[in-house]
């Protein structure tokens, strides 16, 4: 664990909950396991305030708890899954795409609370479309229903694992904590739910009757048991990974040959995206014939020129897709390691352009190329002088990027009986540039919350008169009223306020664009570790 991942996880924690729960999350990503008295005592806080902030990070699947061989309950953790808020709103946004506005609510609803039953995340989301939408039209709970069941079919939601029920006559001690189990088969399994209602748009505090909301909850408390209950859902990260994953190298082979290619590459990952697991380094065989019956309806393409796309792809040098057999018109693979290899080297290759320029660039991708070269074997075959070619090398050097291997004639490692050769080791550079993301993530918050807090003033001007404006134009207001509220905020204000709107958008698409390569290292890390 880096500093610069603890500082990251430190700042996504305080944005989202809060200093305590902030105080009590970082203390265990630096610590590792602790028991509940000495994470108090430690972080010199309330124990009834550490409860608490525990609660959080298990709802939230941030902490785990497993009982130590002593009886003792111990809290971990889970630094990897800290870092996934910053995935957030792509999450929800590629369900908007997916699903419609009802799926990025639910997915919404599920990020926000952590875990909840479908019954509680229905009723929620048909509440919420309910007030967007015009007078007199509601959101059926049926529609939403189906939304979330057509999530969990293609394993977007799955559910909480549970603790089991125990039989009441086993006369043992109850163990210190419950151990929770979920059996794959049933992950996502959807309950059967009649769920027959409407959206309900928010009421004022007090409604026709003069009754205050508050007492009116009360008297509606005592309702049937809910069917669903204990039955909790949350999002499968993993899962929405592997769409990225896809996404990407579907777009990747666009660019490399063309559309109709792409759209072949989307095909054959959509035939396998249930049946591969996420960490697969290949995806299942299909033969041609099944590739050509699930192309989509729009595509007209014939069988003969389907084929000598996919031989075209597997002669590829890159080898994005494989072919692994001849039977049914030839089995064709996509291997998952090689594509991300290949899209980890290009954000290699295009961060040291931007860095050093494209002489550096081509020197680099000569030595990925050629395995292991020595200085005058660089300034040969890249044609550059030997000066600049020196100098090149020994500031990817110093930054990492290439590294230099000895291999000694003598056993004494005399300099002058030494070859010396360069050469690229793409995961450890990769660890490097990961490394360099995560502070810069750390240094964009920072600055859209220096941002934000020097400008806090008129932010809070500038929402008390929109509070006031949309009060005013509820009640009916002229338009000289309004007029005049507006004038409040004086011109250089309103200058500064759009100054201030444009740089919180910038960071928050440089925070967004950055973890797009956070996931690209991310991925070929984890797959690489695999594979060792």
């Amino acid at each position: 664990m880096t500093q610069a991942e603890i500082k990251l996880c430190s700042l996504l924690l305080q944005e989202h909950f809060g200093e305590i729960v902030e105080k009590v999350g970082v203390h265990l990503i630096r610590t590792g396991s602790q028991p509940l008295r000495a994470i108090a005592h430690d972080t010199g806080t309330s124990l009834d305030q550490v409860k608490k902030a525990l609660c959080v990070l298990i709802q939230h699947n941030l902490v785990v708890y497993h009982v130590h061989k002593r009886g003792v309950v111990e809290y971990e953790a889970q630094c990897h899954r800290v870092l996934r808020m910053l995935r957030y709103p792509r999450y929800i946004y590629t369900t908007k795409t997916l699903y419609s506005d009802t799926g990025e609510l639910i997915v919404e609803e599920l990020l926000l609370n952590g875990k909840m039953t479908m019954s509680d995340v229905v009723k929620k989301v048909a509440d919420r479309l309910t007030e967007t939408m015009e007078d007199g039209k509601t959101m059926d709970y049926a529609e939403v229903s189906s939304t979330f069941v057509r999530l969990a079919d293609t394993h977007f939601v799955q559910r909480c694992p549970f603790a089991p029920i125990t039989d009441n006559s086993d006369t043992g001690p109850p163990p210190p904590a419950p151990t929770l189990v979920i059996n794959e088969k049933d992950m996502y399994l959807v309950p059967k739910l009649s769920l027959i209602g409407k959206g309900k748009r928010r009421l004022s505090d007090e409604d026709a009757s003069g009754e205050p909301k508050a007492k009116r909850l009360k008297h509606t408390d005592n309702k049937e048991p809910i069917p669903d209950d204990g039955i909790y859902w949350q999002v499968n990260l993993d899962r929405f990974h592997q769409h990225f994953r896809d996404q990407t190298i579907v777009s990747a082979v666009a660019s490399r040959m063309d559309q109709t290619s792409s759209e072949i590459a989307r095909t054959v990952l959509r035939m396998s995206e249930i049946t591969t697991p996420s960490c697969a380094p290949y995806t299942q065989p299909l033969s041609s014939n099944e590739i050509f019956r699930s192309l989509p309806v729009g595509y007209n393409i014939s069988k003969q020129v389907l084929d000598q796309y996919l031989t075209l792809l597997a002669d590829d040098p890159l080898e994005f897709i494989g072919k692994s057999g001849d039977s049914g018109g030839g089995m064709f693979v996509i291997n998952l390691h090689k594509a991300l290899a290949s899209l980890a080297t290009a954000t290699l290759e295009s961060v040291i352009q931007e860095r050093f320029g494209s002489r550096c660039a081509r020197i680099f991708r000569l030595v990925l190329q050629k395995k292991h070269l020595e200085q005058k074997q660089v300034e040969d075959f890249a044609m550059i002088p030997a000066k600049e070619a020196k100098d090149m090398l020994y500031k990817m050097l110093s930054e990492n990027f290439i590294s230099l291997q000895e291999i000694p004639k003598t056993p004494d490692h005399a300099p002058s009986r030494t070859f010396y050769l360069y050469t690229v080791n793409v995961l450890s550079a990769a660890r490097m540039l990961l490394h360099r993301c995560y502070k810069s993530v750390a240094n964009l918050i920072e600055r859209r919350q220096f941002e934000t807090k020097e400008n806090k003033r008129l932010l809070e001007k500038s929402q008390r008169v929109e509070a006031i404006l949309a009060s005013m134009q509820a009640t009916g207001a002229e338009e000289v009223q309004l007029q005049e509220i507006e004038e409040m905020i004086t011109a250089p204000e309103r200058q500064q306020l759009e100054t201030l709107k444009r740089n919180v958008n910038k960071l928050d698409a440089s925070e967004i664009q950055v973890d797009e390569t956070i996931f690209l290292l991310e991925s070929y890390i984890e797959s690489t570790m695999k594979r060792q």
